[in-house]
C-alpha cells in the first residue's frame, strides 16, 4: 500500500493535495511520501525479526538525502555501488559500517576511499577484484571485510534487462567456482572473509525464485562458515512490487489479480526464515525498489492534446529524461489526473517533448479527457525514476518534494538551466 489518494476530486500524497505542490514548485515534479517509505522498511524489518538480519536500502533506486534519511533514522543500512554512494550515505547521516559495497567496477581510489571510511564488507564480483582489494588494504596497511558474490544460476523470471543471477550475465562468481575462489582468498593477508553475498534480480514479484536461489546456496554458506568463519549470508534485493493500482472510491486498491498474488514480507520471511535461521548467519537484505518504488510519483503538465487520423497524443512538460522506464523497459506506470475527471475514457499516449520516438509513458492506454494545463501523476515513481535522469535535449533535472504529515519541503531544487553547461569550456583555439 501507499499514501497517495483521492480525497474529494484532489489527488493527495497523505494530508497534501498534490495541486497545491504544483503550484508552488511547478512540474515536472517528483514527490514521496515519507510515510510510506517508513511503512515499507518497517514491514520488511518486522516480517525478518526472528533472524538477526541488517537492512541495506539499494541507493541506485532512490538517492535523495532526504529520502536516504530517513532511513538511516529508522537503522537502515545502504547498499552502494560507487564511492559517490558512499559519499552522499554519509553526508545523510548514514553510518558507514552498516554498508555493503556491491559492484563490478570498483576503482582503487572508490576502494581506498570505502576502507578508510570502515564499509562493513566488499561485496565482491571476481578474482581480480579480490587481488585489487588485498592490494589496496596492503598498501594501507589494513584488512578488508570481504563478501564473494556467487551466481546461483536461477532464473528470476523478471524482465530481461533486470535478471542479474543467471550465467549469461555479468555480475558474481560461478556457484561451482566459489569454494575454491575463498579458499585462494583465505591466503591473502589482508582480506578477512566476512560474509557471502548473492543477488539474483529486480521485480520479482513470486517467492519460489527467492526461495530455489536460497536453498540452492544454502549449503554452500555452510561449509564456508565451517572453513572460513563467516558471518553473514546476503541474500539480496529484488522483492517487486505492483505498478498498476486502480483508484476508487478516493482509496487505492489493487487489481483481484495483482492482490492475490502480490508478495508480501510475510509471504517472504515465511518461506525463507525457516531456511535461514538455523544456519545461525547475520541475514543481510538489499532491497530498493519494495522501499520506495510505491512512495514516488512523478507529476507532469498537458502541454497540449494532438489528434490525428489514428492517435490521440497527450503531450506532457516530463520527458524519457526524467523518468526513463518506459522507454529503457518498456514498464507500466498508472497515470492519473490530480483533478478525478468524469466521463468516458479516451484511448491515448502520453508522451513527452524530447526528440526520439521512444519518449513515452504510454501507449494506447484508455485514459480520462484531460487538456492543456491540467496534470497528471504517474504513480509508483519512486525507484529509479531522478535516479537514471539526464540533461538530454538540455533539458534541466526535475525538482524533488518530500511530504510528512500535512507538511511538505522542497528537497532538491529544480536545476537552473545554466548549471547544465556551467563546466564546460572552450577549447584555447575556439576562444
Amino acid at each position: 500500500m501507499h499514501d497517495f489518494r483521492y480525497v474529494g476530486n484532489q489527488f493527495h500524497c497523505e494530508g497534501v493535495a498534490v495541486e497545491s505542490l504544483v503550484q508552488k514548485f511547478g512540474t515536472p515534479l517528483y514527490v514521496y511520501s515519507q510515510r510510506t517509505l517508513t511503512r515499507r522498511f518497517q514491514e520488511l524489518d518486522r516480517a525478518m525479526s526472528p533472524v538477526d538480519h541488517l537492512i541495506c536500502f539499494a541507493v541506485k533506486s532512490n538517492s535523495n538525502q532526504s529520502v536516504l534519511r530517513v532511513l538511516a533514522k529508522l537503522g537502515g543500512g545502504f547498499d552502494i555501488v560507487s564511492g559517490g554512494e558512499l559519499q552522499r550515505v554519509i553526508a545523510a547521516g548514514g553510518d558507514p559500517r552498516r554498508c555493503v559495497f556491491a559492484g563490478v567496477g570498483k576503482t582503487e581510489a572508490e576502494i581506498e576511499f570505502a576502507l578508510r571510511r570502515g564499509v562493513y564488507s566488499f561485496n565482491a564480483e571476481s578474482e581480480p577484484e579480490l587481488q585489487r582489494i588485498q592490494r589496496v588494504a596492503a598498501r594501507l596497511r589494513r584488512v578488508a571485510p570481504v563478501a564473494v558474490r556467487v551466481n546461483p544460476d536461477v532464473e528470476a523470471h523478471t524482465h530481461a534487462k533486470i535478471t542479474t543471477g543467471t550465467y549469461e550475465n555479468k555480475f558474481g562468481i560461478a556457484f561451482e567456482q566459489v569454494e575454491a575462489v575463498y579458499a585462494r582468498a583465505s591466503r591473502l593477508k589482508n582480506l578477512r572473509l566476512r560474509g557471502l553475498q548473492m543477488h539474483i534480480g529486480s521485480q520479482i514479484t513470486e517467492v519460489r525464485p527467492f526461495e530455489q536461489a536460497v536453498r540452492k546456496v544454502l549449503p554452500l554458506a555452510r561449509r564456508l562458515k565451517e572453513r572460513h568463519g563467516i558471518e553473514f549470508f546476503s541474500i539480496g534485493g529484488g522483492l517487486g512490487i505492483v505498478y498498476q493500482p486502480a483508484l476508487a472510491s478516493g482509496a487505492p486498491v489493487w487489481w483481484k489479480a495483482a492482490g492475490r498474488n502480490l508478495l508480501t514480507p510475510e509471504k517472504y520471511a515465511a518461506r525463507l526464515v525457516p531456511l535461514l535461521k538455523p544456519l545461525g548467519l547475520r541475514t543481510l537484505m538489499e532491497p530498493g525498489r519494495f522501499i520506495s518504488g510505491n512512495a514516488g510519483i512523478l507529476v507532469t503538465r498537458v502541454e497540449y492534446v494532438k489528434r490525428t487520423g489514428r492517435k490521440n497524443f497527450v503531450i506532457v512538460d516530463a520527458a524519457m529524461n526524467d523518468l526513463i522506464r518506459p522507454a529503457f523497459y518498456e514498464a507500466y506506470h498508472e497515470i492519473i489526473p490530480l483533478t478525478r475527471k468524469r466521463g468516458a475514457a479516451i484511448s491515448s499516449d502520453v508522451v513527452g517533448p524530447v526528440c526520439e520516438s521512444g519518449d513515452f509513458f504510454c501507449k494506447d492506454r484508455n485514459l480520462p479527457a484531460v487538456g492543456e494545463g491540467d496534470c497528471l501523476a504517474l504513480l509508483s515513481a519512486g525507484a529509479y525514476g531522478f535516479v537514471m535522469a539526464s540533461n538530454y535535449n538540455t533539458r534541466p533535472l526535475a525538482a524533488e518534494v518530500l511530504v510528512h504529515g500535512r507538511r511538505a519541503a522542497l528537497v532538491r531544487e529544480r536545476q537552473p538551466l545554466k548549471e547544465i553547461w556551467a563546466g564546460e569550456r572552450f577549447a584555447p583555439w575556439l576562444k
